[in-house]
Parts: C-alpha cells; structure tokens; sequence
C-alpha cells in the first residue's frame, strides 16, 4: 500500500496543515521514505460517493445516439431493451468507461443498479462485475440485481434475480410496485424474499407521485419492519416526498426514520424531490447519484458528484454556506454511510479514499466544480488532474 505525505492541505476547509498516509491509511506521523505531494493550500474531502447510477446503460464513447422515446416511463424502458439489441451494447466497455469518468471527477464508490430481465438474461450483471474486477483498488463497485423491465409483467425475471444474486449482486432492486408492476403486494413480497433467502439489502426505484407513492412507501415499511430490516433498506427517487401535502409527508418522514430506511435523490429538474434539509432534521440518512448519464433516457449528465452536489442544493434551494455543505455531505457521508463503507472519512484510521478540491470554502468547492487536481483510493493515486490513470477504452 501507498505511503504518503500530503503537505500544505485544508482537510474539510479547516486550516493548513500536513496529513499523513501510511499503508493506505491516514496516520498520525509520517514514516521515512513518504512520498511527499504539496497540496498547495487545496481542500482535502473524502472520496465522492455515486450511490445511485446505472453503469450498464451509459453510451459514453458511442456515436451520438438521437432520442426520440415518448414520455412516458414504459416507452423509455421499452425503446431502452430495443436500443441496446440494435446497437449491440457491451455492458462491460460500457460500464468501464463510465466509471472511468467517475474516477476522475473523484469518485470513490459506486451503487449501479443493473438491468436484470427475460430478454438479455445476466448479460449486464457479468459485465460490471467484469468491470469491477477490472477496476479493484481503483473504485468500490456495489451491485443491485434491478429489474427494470419488471418482475410481475415478465415471468422469469424472479429467478434470473436470484441467481444473480448467487452469483455475487450486493443487493435487491425494485420498481414501482403499482405504477410499473402493478401488483404491488407480489413484486414486494417477491423482492423481501429475496432479500432473506440471500441475506442481502434492498434498494427500490420509486417514482411513483404523491398518494400512489405513499402507498407504497408505506408498504414497504411495513414489510422492512416484519422483517426486521431496519438499516438494510433504500428508497431511490422518493419522488412522492416531494409533494405538496407536507403534513402527510412529515408522518412518512417520522415512520421512515423509525424503520431506518434511506432515502437516495438524484435531484431532477422533472419531477418532485424530497426536501433534504427537512430529511436530515427527522434523522433520515440521505444519500445521492447522478442516476443513468449520456444513454437512452436521456444526453446528460457526467458522473460528477460535486456537479450533483450542486443540483441537490439548486433544487432544495439552499443557498447558505452551510446549506451548501449539506449537499456535500450527502454526496460523501451519506452515501458511504448507506454503502456501509467502513473507514470512511479524513481522521487517523481512516481507509486515504479523499480527493483534493479547488475553492476557500466547502461551498466553493461544490459552485465551482474545477478539475480535481488529485484523487487517492487507499493512498493510491487514481486521478491527477482531471485524468484516471488508467484510460478508458
């Protein structure tokens, strides 16, 4: 493991001061022979966390794709199956070069959620495993076997889950048990059980909008609290925390803080979003992604977690210094915290998984968004400059 120095450096904007890297960990004394890396008065923030994206579906690298799909949630998934048969999509280049490109923006850990269904089978899955491996020592991969397509509408999907599952996918997806699946009691009650007989978390996309999205969210604490897995389940999207009964919303906010359930935004401009300030006041652990980028659904995004930062602040409206480094804080903490990275963070004893940003302050950082000019994993050097180390192929 690498053994550093990093002179000159403002962890978490505090004053200047030099911090110590040995064997992969932040230690409290230097030891002969360190590399030493003058920092040049940066701020030093732990390692961005992607916790919620979709490695396989990116078209970075690819010609322009021209998006026609429909506006609906079934078009984008239908034209998304047909797209990746006419263009003979390789999950694992795909989801290599997009985590390439996370890397260099500072990302250390990654939660893809990949599609799982009856048509490509567990295509996708071996791919970013493939990628993972490929990648080990430069970023944490953590897979969710998703069923985009669906379970219920599509028999088989189930079983391809859970043998995904077996063959080493870190957690359950799910989808819109109403508004996708439509049978919200068989896709939840097929998603648990596959929960238990794996031992694994659970992570369900629900874009599902005010009433219908109660419901189900409602639903699924009763089911994380029969099974006693309180801490072990997510909620992506949570679009229906963002409608205007905030009283309705408040009560789901006090249960889902009782069943310990997450909450992972991606801050869109098109649709409701939970209020993060009012999540972190009810004692709900918050987390963030830039969802797909550059692939059928849409031509944006670039896999930069301060830029999301950002949108989360743009879109709670937070404009404060410390509301800023809220944003932050979900960007890093909360979604290591999710992960259950352990080691997370700057202090001694900590796993060096930190990027140097640019700016005066914490809020700064996330405005301006300046080429990283360093990114470490376990005291490693993966990114200099804007750059992975390794190319993208």
């Amino acid at each position: 493991m690498t053994t550093l120095t990093l002179k000159n450096v403002r962890p978490m904007a505090a004053p200047a001061t030099d911090l110590y890297i040995v064997d992969g960990r932040f230690a409290a004394a230097p030891t002969t022979g360190a590399e030493v890396i003058d920092c040049g008065g940066r701020i030093l923030i732990p390692g961005l966390v992607e916790a919620h994206t979709h490695l396989d579906k990116s078209l970075l690298g690819m010609p322009w794709y021209r998006n026609e799909v429909g506006p609906s949630l079934q078009d984008k998934i239908d034209n998304e199956r047909q797209v990746k048969r006419a263009l003979a999509l390789d999950p694992q280049v795909q989801s290599e070069r997009h985590a390439i490109l996370a890397i260099s923006y500072g990302c250390t850990h990654i939660r893809s959620h990949v599609d799982i269904d009856t048509e490509q089978g567990l295509a996708a899955v071996e791919g970013v495993m493939a990628t993972r491996e490929k990648l080990a020592g430069l970023i944490d991969i953590e897979i969710v076997a998703f069923p985009q397509s669906g379970m219920m509408p599509r028999p088989g999907t189930a079983e391809l889950m859970d043998a995904a599952l077996a063959m080493g996918a870190d957690l359950v997806g799910g989808l819109d048990p109403c508004g996708l699946e439509h049978d919200p009691k068989g896709h939840l009650d097929t998603v648990f059980a596959l929960a238990e007989k794996h031992g694994k978390p659970i992570d369900i996309h629900l874009h599902e909008r005010d009433s219908l999205g109660w419901f189900s969210m409602q639903e699924i604490i009763d089911r994380t609290v029969a099974q006693g897995m309180q801490g072990l389940v997510s909620i992506s999207h949570a679009f229906c925390l963002g409608a205007p009964d905030r009283a309705a919303v408040a009560a789901l906010h006090e249960k889902l803080a009782e069943a310990r359930i997450h909450i992972l935004t991606t801050a869109p401009a098109s649709a409701p979003v939970p209020a993060v300030k009012e999540l972190k006041a009810a004692g709900i652990l918050t987390g963030a992604g830039c969802d797909g980028i550059r692939d059928t659904w849409g031509p944006y995004g670039n896999s930069d977690m301060l830029e999301r930062a950002m949108l989360v602040g743009l879109r709670n409206n937070l404009r404060r210094d410390d509301e800023l480094e809220l944003a932050l804080e979900i960007c890093t903490r909360g979604g290591a915290a999710i992960l259950g990275v352990k080691g997370y963070g700057l202090k001694v004893g900590c796993t060096a998984d930190c990027v140097l940003v640019e700016g005066e302050t914490l809020a700064e950082a996330v405005v301006t968004r300046a080429p990283r000019k360093l990114v470490l994993k376990g005291g490693r050097v993966t990114a200099r400059d804007g750059a992975c180390v390794v190319a993208a192929p």
